[in-house]
């Protein structure tokens, strides 16, 4: 089949997917469309990269172009026309997700101490973005369905994309190392990107499949749940192309906890131990040195693929332990072309812990604990009222704690760190609607229906 052909038939895929999913049960606005485009970007490439005008260099910095900032500032200004709009409820959802507020504030002070005030506050004010999108998600009328069209919405343009891209399109979708290794990039420019990407609304796929097979009363159950099954299998093939380690871990332990919810449900005792145990595991394998055995063993080099050599010189890295460097300004100037020197390429510290004591220091590492630990409180406190969503947002919260150990996940514009806010401020919407509830048809035990 020639690429022009297999670009009508993917086209005609992808609008079949969106027919098959059709629900006309659920409401959403049409400001659902802001995020949807929002992540079509982030877990892809820049609309200045897709149109040729600029390159995602290894080594770089984001140069910011001009047709990407004026397309984040329209998203992010419409963005915020329905948040005030809605500002009754975004407020009530801010005070409950009040972590996120002192995190995203803390952000803006850490850059009175950096070198780069002017570069860090173009980033600060572009990574509000992600939370005004995660708001604009939450605050819908119904936001259980709003998650639910998200996902999908996303996962039909991205996946099939992305086996359009590598299998038909291989110059657009393919790249090599510095030492000539072939790799899959699909919709994104590098292999890790994909595989975030691809395991994050993997596992949202998981999650819909789980509640149409337990809710047999669900309008077109039998045409969502296809649809549903096939994004799930596009986005379990797309985990094989990238050959990405640690987002094929995380999908396999988010899919194990959402696989395991209908054994332990609506006892959140067992679900503390079943996290206990994986967080403890993880633990144990580093503690015991085997870690190297264990990266062998998923494809990976015992180092980490040089991961342990990058880390070693940037703890030898003289920032403010309290503050950081300021917020996303670690790498920008003489230490990117230092770091550049000995690793070339690189632009990250590939893993997140070291990543936010980098940029924000001390107080960085523990408002992210406080982030991560609020977020899987709320996640918890939706299990007890719904199993399955609460188990998609435990999921969430803890690949983020796996994953962050060999990638730098808690930056913005990043796929895992949207997923993350969502989680947290997801969590603070169920609050908000158990504190308003009130005897009728929309309880709050109802939030994945009707909330």
């Amino acid at each position: 089949m020639g690429s022009s052909l297999a670009l009508f038939v993917f086209a005609a895929g992808i609008g079949g997917l969106f027919y098959l999913n059709r629900d006309n049960s659920e409401r959403t606005s049409k400001f659902l469309w802001l995020p949807v485009i929002w992540l079509w970007i982030s877990a892809s490439r820049s609309i200045s990269v897709w149109l040729g005008m600029a390159s995602d260099a290894a080594g770089t910095a984001p140069a910011g172009n001009l047709i990407d900032q004026l397309v984040a500032g329209l998203l992010i200004l419409f963005g915020t026309i329905a948040i005030i709009q809605r500002r009754r409820t975004s407020i009530a959802v801010l005070r409950a997700s009040w972590p996120i507020a002192v995190y995203f504030c803390f952000c803006l002070f850490s850059l009175l101490f950096s070198d780069f005030f002017g570069w860090g506050l173009k980033r600060w004010f572009r990574s509000l973005g992600d939370l005004v999108m995660v708001m604009v998600v939450v605050t819908e009328a119904q936001p259980a369905a709003a998650l639910r069209r998200l996902f999908s919405r996303a996962g039909f343009v991205l996946f099939p994309a992305s086996i359009l891209l590598v299998k038909y399109f291989p110059k657009l979708s393919r790249y090599y190392t510095p030492e000539g290794l072939l790799l899959i990039g699909g919709v994104t420019t590098n292999k890790n990107l994909l595989g975030v990407g691809a395991f994050l609304l993997a596992l949202g796929a998981l999650w819909q499949v789980l509640t149409l097979l337990r809710d047999r009363k669900q309008p077109h159950r039998g045409q969502r749940l296809l649809a549903q099954c096939i994004l799930l299998s596009l986005g379990m093939e797309l985990l094989v192309m990238a050959h990405s380690a640690t987002s094929s871990a995380c999908f396999a332990l988010g899919g194990f906890l959402m696989l395991a919810i209908p054994l332990i449900k609506h006892r959140p005792a067992a679900l503390h131990a079943l996290v206990l145990v994986i967080i403890l595991g993880g633990s144990l394998i580093k503690l015991l040195g085997i870690q190297g055995e264990v990266m062998k063993g998923m494809g990976r080099s015992s180092d980490l693929t040089g991961r342990t050599e990058i880390w070693e010189v940037l703890e030898g890295m003289d920032t403010n332990p309290i503050v950081g460097a300021g917020f996303e300004t670690f790498w920008y100037g003489p230490r990117l072309e230092y770091m550049n020197r000995k690793f070339p390429g690189i632009n990250e510290s590939h893993n997140g812990y070291i990543e936010m004591w980098l940029n924000l220091g001390g107080i960085g590492l523990v408002l992210i604990v406080l982030v991560l630990g609020q977020g899987y409180r709320r996640a918890v406190a939706t299990f007890r009222r719904d199993p399955l969503l609460g188990g998609l947002l435990v999921a969430y919260i803890v690949t983020a704690v796996m994953y962050n150990v060999s990638e730098a996940g808690f930056r913005m514009l990043g796929p895992e760190w949207i997923f993350i806010v969502l989680s947290v401020v997801a969590g603070g919407r169920l609050v908000v609607i158990e504190e308003r509830r009130q005897p009728s048809a929309c309880d709050v035990t109802e939030f994945v229906y009707c909330s």
